[in-house]
């Protein structure tokens, strides 16, 4: 049981925690365009340990527990580290990017960083086995394309209220971190890279042109 994982889902639920029941404590640390804008860029990361409910903490931590062995295996401790966190700040880079201009913006949510964690796994075995509500299988790197075609419809439809841009921006991280680490897996698995971009491509393709 590796500690530095069970560090950062200790930190998430002990922080959610505290929000969940101080509105004065969550009110400072979530992520808050124009208290970010005002100076405070410590949001930026604070907020990556706030969640909206118990069931978006648990869901965020139990896909970080089913894919941080798989990243940490391959790249080891401080690798780990460095996407997970990357990732988070990714995330709130590119959400303060898309909502610079929309001072009332507010997020919470570990998504960011914990998305990076998974496209680093799909990125390190693109042939594995996903389970989509633990029953229908689906290809890794199939599943890792289809999140971000769909994280790219709810950022631009705006219908609901998860935070499809810090998604985006930590799949992102994810993926530039591990190749980063790892330029082996250019080649070793070219097509899949290549793949895995094609979304990352279509939204700045549409963001250069006033789409989204």
């Amino acid at each position: 049981m590796n500690t530095i994982l069970i560090g950062i889902i200790v930190a998430n639920v002990l922080i959610s925690y505290k929000g969940f029941n101080d509105y004065a404590f969550f009110r400072k640390f979530e992520f808050h365009v124009g208290s970010i804008r005002a100076g405070e860029q410590i949001r930026m990361l604070t907020s990556g340990f706030l969640h909206a409910d118990m069931m978006h903490l648990f869901f965020n931590m139990l896909t970080l527990w089913f894919f941080a062995p798989v990243v940490i295996d391959s790249l080891g401790n401080f690798s780990f580290v460095l996407v997970y966190f990357g990732s988070l700040i990714f995330g709130s880079l590119l959400t303060m990017l898309f909502h610079k201009n929309d001072y009332s913006y507010r997020a919470v949510g570990a998504s960011g960083a914990v998305t990076g964690v998974l496209y680093s796994a799909i990125l390190l075995h693109p042939d594995m086995m996903l389970g989509i509500f633990f029953v229908i299988p689906i290809p890794a790197y199939l599943f890792g394309i289809l999140y971000l075609l769909y994280s790219i419809y709810g950022m631009k439809a705006k219908n609901d209220n998860i935070g499809h841009t810090a998604h985006f921006g930590g799949a992102v991280g994810g993926y530039l971190i591990t190749l980063i680490k790892v330029p082996s897996l250019i080649v070793d698995h070219s097509l899949m890279t290549i793949l895995l971009a094609i979304p990352i491509i279509v939204l700045f393709v549409l963001a250069k042109s006033g789409k989204i």
